[in-house]
């Protein structure tokens, strides 16, 4: 039986990326017509008929204007009009949910491996029988992608709770989750998680897998954990926004300097004239005089432009180089991490923590490539890392 590691997480929840409205950089487009789309309905019209009925029933009865709900029950509790991405009401709820689910990895199930296929059928499985099993997790998209490296599925729903204070039917996840079976608590939606990847792993073992326990989510993490790794995250997009200005600024400053290259005067079509008072001197008109001073001034100019451009140009080769070199090193750690072996928690976290860091040194090393190949700087990069490589360099 081959084995398998189950993904059960929380996703961004952006419906265009999963609608392919917006389509990522690691989308093959060739292979967006076999994904396939088991739901998707507009979220506005989804509120509607989820609780437009509710919302009428909850204004009939007040007998004052302030205390009913004016407009949609989506722009009641967002303040906004409907968006296809997760927005946060003030009390913490959300517009929707969503949970992105994978079996496999991109070496053992990735697009043109032999359990491809397979593991697209488990997806299927699964997700036909996931709303019977949530009835209060009313899905209104859910796609199962096979235009990335793996296939996987993003489930966007709405919970639905039932009150007896305000209106009767609410978006409430800890209601539903109640409703469902699965108590109160922080702990209620871990509960849920793990009932979840059970179903999962059995339909894994009717096709001939062995599902590995599923790796670690933040919505399955314990609060302090939690915190935790968001207070990393935060600290690395800061490093990097940090790093990012930095290029910027540094992008900033050669354009500047390539802007102002002087462009050479055509000095031939200045006519000039023997001077009647001396043998020694030549006349030339007022408009030639002064079109030869400014080309001197800006010959002057140049030759500044030049060397803080050859500079600015060694200071950019320098920190591109030092990118790769940073990236090539992560990259080697990582590889330590894709060894058949067995784990500990913290070492899962520093894994996690460190492909985080190497995808935004990646972004960053992309970026700055770019913009070398746009100022024609790929050979001098090429030459300054050979030179470096051979401790040339001055």
């Amino acid at each position: 039986m081959k084995s398998k590691r189950i993904s059960f997480g929380q996703g961004k929840g952006s419906i265009t990326h999963n609608n392919r409205t917006f389509i990522a950089n690691n989308v093959d487009k060739k292979r967006i017509a076999d994904n396939i789309t088991f739901i998707s309905k507009p979220i506005g019209e989804v509120y509607e008929e989820l609780f437009g009925g509710a919302v009428e029933r909850y204004n009939a009865r007040q007998k004052r204007n302030d205390r009913k709900i004016h407009g949609t029950y989506y722009e009641h509790l967002f303040h906004c009009k409907p968006s296809n991405s997760v927005i946060t009401a003030t009390d913490k709820r959300k517009s929707f949910y969503e949970d992105v689910v994978q079996i496999g990895r991109m070496e053992d199930s990735g697009y043109g491996t032999e359990d491809f296929r397979l593991v697209a059928d488990c997806l299927t499985e699964y997700m036909n029988g996931f709303q019977k099993r949530n009835p209060n997790f009313h899905v209104f998209n859910a796609v199962l992608h096979m235009d990335e490296a793996t296939p996987h599925l993003h489930i966007d729903y709405i919970p639905i709770g039932h009150y007896k204070r305000g209106m009767y039917i609410q978006n409430g996840i800890a209601q539903a989750l109640k409703e469902m079976g699965y108590g109160d608590g922080k702990q209620a939606i871990a509960r849920w998680r793990e009932k979840e990847v059970e179903v999962l792993n059995e339909i894994c073992h009717r096709h001939g897998i062995e599902p590995l326990p599923p790796e670690k989510a933040h919505g399955t993490l314990e609060v302090s954990e939690y915190k935790e790794q968001r207070r990393k995250a935060e600290q690395l997009a800061v490093e990097n926004e940090k790093s990012q200005s930095e290029l910027d600024a540094l992008n900033g400053e050669l354009k500047t300097a390539t802007e102002k290259k002087v462009k050479i005067v055509e000095i031939d079509n200045i006519e000039t004239k023997k001077s009647r008072f001396s043998k020694n001197k030549i006349s030339l008109s007022e408009e030639d005089f002064q079109n030869l001073t400014d080309f001197a001034k800006k010959q002057v100019a140049s030759v500044k432009n030049t060397k803080k451009l050859k500079s600015k140009n060694a200071e950019l080769l320098q920190k591109v180089t030092d990118l790769e070199v940073q990236v090539k090193f992560l990259t080697a750690e990582l590889n330590k991490y894709k060894q058949p072996a067995t784990f500990s928690r913290e070492q899962l976290k520093k894994s996690a923590e460190k492909v985080a860091e190497l995808e935004q040194l990646k972004s960053k090393y992309r970026r700055a490539i770019e913009f070398i190949n746009s100022r024609a700087l790929a050979t001098e990069f090429e030459i300054y890392k050979d030179n470096r490589k051979n401790n040339v360099l001055e």
